[in-house]
C-alpha cells in the first residue's frame, strides 16, 4: 500500500539527510574554530599588540566561516524553495510537478524522494478515481433511486433514478433533502418522514406505482450519514399478481371440473330415466346429488369472495401463548415449545381465521392420524414463521 511505502521513504530520507547536514555543519564549525585558533596563535606570537591581533584573527575567521556557510546553504535554500512549491502542489491535489535532480548529495537524495512520493500519490489517486468512476457508473445505471445525506440533511449524492423520482427544478445534490420531501406526494412524504422501512404507493397517469423505501445510517469521518434506497416494485408485484391469479384460476378450474363432471353425468342419467318414464325415487336422488354438488361449488366460490372482501389488517402486539391456546378448543393440536419471546405483530382476528382453516385442513388430511403440531419460528431478519404440520399425504401435483 501507498502509506507503507511513504512511511519507509520518509523515515529513510529524514535520517540520511539530517545526519549528513549535521555532519557538514560540525565540519565547517570545526574548520572555522581551527582557523581562528591558528590565526590567533600566530598573531599573538608575531604581533606587537596581541589583543588587537586576536580580535582581527577572530573577525577574519568569522567572515570566512560565514562565507563558507552562506555558499553551502545558498543552494540548500533553492532546493527547499522548490520542495515548498512541490508540497503546495500536493496540497492542491496536483501530483504532476516534478523537481530536477541536478546534484548527488543529500539534497539531491531529498529531491529524488520527493519525486518518488509524487509518483506514488499520483498512482494511488488514479486507482481511487477508477474505483469511484466504476462505482458511480454502477449506481447511475441502477434502477433503484439512491440518495445520500449528511447529518444536516444536505444531499451529497444522487443517481439518475433519484433525479427522476423526486420532483425538483434543478439538481438535487447540495440541496436540503427535507425541502425536497415536502414536494412529494402525501403517502410518499409520510414514509420518508418515518424512521422505518415501508411500502408506499403513488398515482401517476391513472396508474398506481408501488415503491419500497429502505434507509441505512452509518458514520463517515465522524459524521452520521443516511442512505435512502427507493425501489420501484410495480413490475415485480404485477408479475407476482399474475402468477397468483394463474394459481387461483387453476385451483378454481380444478374445483369446478370436480363439481361439474358428476353433475354432467347425473344430468345424462336423469335424461335417460326421463326417456324411459322412470320419474320416481331414482330421479329425486339424482336431483339431490346435483343440488349437493352445486351447493359445494357455491360454498367454494363464496370462500374466494370472502377472501377478496377482507378488511385491511389491524396489526397489534399479540402474545403467542395467549393466541394459540384458545384455538386448541376448536381443533386439537400440540404447541411446539419454546415459543418466540417477542410478541407477534398482526391482525389477531384474521390470523385466527387463517389458522382455523389450516387446522381444519390438517385434520381432514390426516383423519386416521389426527396428530397436528403448530410451530412458531423467529425469522432471521424480522417477523415469525408459523408452521402447521400433520401426517397427511399432501396435495396432488396436478392441483398444485
Amino acid at each position: 500500500m501507498f502509506w507503507n511505502d511513504d512511511q519507509k521513504l520518509k523515515d529513510h530520507g529524514a535520517e540520511g539527510v539530517s545526519s549528513r547536514l549535521l555532519w557538514k555543519i560540525r565540519t565547517v564549525f570545526l574548520v572555522v574554530l581551527l582557523l581562528v585558533s591558528a590565526s590567533a596563535g600566530l598573531a599573538v606570537r608575531y604581533s606587537s599588540s596581541p589583543l588587537l591581533a586576536f580580535g582581527l584573527s577572530l573577525a577574519a575567521g568569522l567572515l570566512i566561516g560565514w562565507f563558507v556557510l552562506d555558499r553551502m546553504f545558498r543552494s540548500a535554500r533553492r532546493v527547499l524553495s522548490a520542495l515548498r512549491d512541490g508540497i503546495r502542489s500536493f496540497k492542491d491535489r496536483d501530483y504532476t510537478l516534478r523537481l530536477a535532480v541536478d546534484r548527488s548529495d543529500e539534497l539531491g537524495e531529498l529531491l529524488s524522494l520527493y519525486n518518488e512520493l509524487g509518483d506514488l500519490l499520483r498512482e494511488e489517486r488514479g486507482v481511487i478515481l477508477q474505483k469511484e468512476l466504476l462505482l458511480d457508473n454502477v449506481l447511475q445505471s441502477n434502477p433503484t433511486a439512491v440518495v445520500l445525506t449528511n447529518q444536516r440533511g444536505k444531499i451529497l449524492y444522487t443517481n439518475r433514478a433519484a433525479d427522476q423520482l423526486f420532483p425538483a427544478q434543478k439538481l438535487l445534490a447540495g440541496r436540503n433533502f427535507q425541502e425536497i420531501v415536502e414536494g412529494c406526494p402525501e403517502e410518499m412524504r409520510e414514509v420518508l418522514h418515518s424512521d422505518s422501512d415501508a411500502l408506499f404507493h403513488t398515482q401517476s397517469d391513472d396508474d398506481q406505482e408501488t415503491y419500497h423505501l429502505s434507509r441505512r445510517t452509518f458514520r463517515l469521518n465522524g459524521q452520521v450519514h443516511t442512505l435512502y434506497l427507493v425501489q420501484r416494485l410495480t413490475r415485480e408485484l404485477s408479475r407476482q399478481e399474475v402468477e397468483v391469479w394463474k394459481k387461483a384460476i387453476r385451483v378454481m378450474s380444478h374445483e369446478v371440473n370436480n363439481s361439474m363432471a358428476p353433475v354432467s353425468s347425473l344430468v345424462h342419467s336423469a335424461r335417460i330415466l326421463h326417456e324411459k318414464g322412470l320419474n320416481g325415487a331414482r330421479m329425486v336422488s339424482i336431483f339431490d346429488a346435483i343440488g349437493e354438488r352445486v351447493e359445494h361449488l357455491k360454498r367454494f366460490l363464496e370462500g374466494y369472495a370472502c377472501f377478496a372482501r377482507l378488511p385491511k389488517p389491524d396489526r397489534q402486539p399479540v402474545n403467542w401463548k395467549g393466541f394459540l391456546t384458545p384455538l386448541q378448543e376448536i381443533y386439537s393440536f400440540e404447541i411446539e415449545e419454546p415459543l418466540p419471546m417477542a410478541d407477534g405483530w398482526f391482525d389477531r382476528d384474521q390470523m385466527e381465521q387463517v389458522l382455523i382453516n389450516l387446522l381444519k385442513n390438517a385434520h381432514e388430511a390426516s383423519a386416521d392420524k389426527p396428530d397436528v403440531t403448530v410451530r412458531v419460528l423467529a425469522a432471521p431478519q424480522a417477523g415469525c414463521r408459523i408452521q402447521v404440520m400433520d401426517r397427511g399425504s399432501g396435495m396432488e401435483e396436478a392441483i398444485l
